[in-house]
């Protein structure tokens, strides 16, 4: 089953000429001009990633991606941007983004992205030699991408689960910000760290959801995060 990619851009020429190389490439593509009827295509299409512009007629991406986070949409966000100043990138990643490439780029860039992306947030990727472990009293299973404690359960997204794997297998050991991304992210991530934080933030509160202490996770001033085991 071929990969759907949804594209959210309102320039024609752009929309067109990436909606034509997604097809090439062998994936599902459908697009869409407007920011105000972008969350209907998303329910429309269910998509796995959305290639989503920052400047649309209706709404703006920002907004978009802020309202499919707080629905819970946990597929992949690649937001375009015409701006270069790094405050307006850091803002498309701290609302959820996974990702960002700012205009014009390549397109042989941008399929790289797309590809990358992919790739970090395959489940076999993803899944490690252990099916079910623990962090703390709780159950990860890798199977149902869960966390479980007593009769609490929530979901994980691949690299927050993959995040909890990394951080048990290293009980009570600093872990540096490039470390983790490169170990969940992967070797070809071209974010910010700012990303990573997001997700430890997402991880806290799950781990709170289930009862659990999110203090386990624990900030390392100017270095990374340790696991209290």
């Amino acid at each position: 089953m071929k990969t759907k990619i949804l594209v959210v851009e309102d320039d024609a020429n752009i929309r067109f000429g990436l909606v034509e190389l997604l097809s090439s490439e062998g994936f599902d593509s459908a697009e869409c001009a407007r920011g105000d009827a972008a969350l209907e295509a998303v329910e429309q299409h269910q998509p796995r990633l959305i290639v989503l512009d920052v400047m649309l007629p209706g709404k703006s991406g920002y907004d978009i991606c802020k309202e499919l986070r707080a629905k819970k949409f946990d597929g992949l966000i690649l937001m375009l941007t015409a701006k270069g100043q790094e405050m307006d990138k850091v803002i498309g990643l701290e609302l959820g983004a996974d990702d960002y490439l700012t205009k014009p780029f390549g397109l042989r860039e941008f399929t790289a992205r797309v590809h990358a992306l992919l790739r970090r947030d395959r489940p076999d990727a993803a899944e490690p030699e252990k099916v079910v472990g623990n962090f703390g009293d709780c159950v990860i299973d890798a199977k149902t991408f869960e966390l479980k404690r007593k009769t609490k359960t929530v979901s994980l997204s691949a690299r927050e689960l993959k995040l909890l794997q990394t951080f048990a297998a290293h009980p009570r050991e600093v872990l540096s910000r490039d470390r983790l991304l490169n170990e969940v992210w992967g070797y070809e991530y071209y974010g910010t760290t700012r990303t990573l934080d997001q997700t430890i933030v997402q991880l806290r509160r799950k781990l709170a959801d289930v009862g659990a202490d999110p203090k386990q996770i624990d900030t390392v001033h100017s270095v990374g995060y340790r696991y209290q085991a």
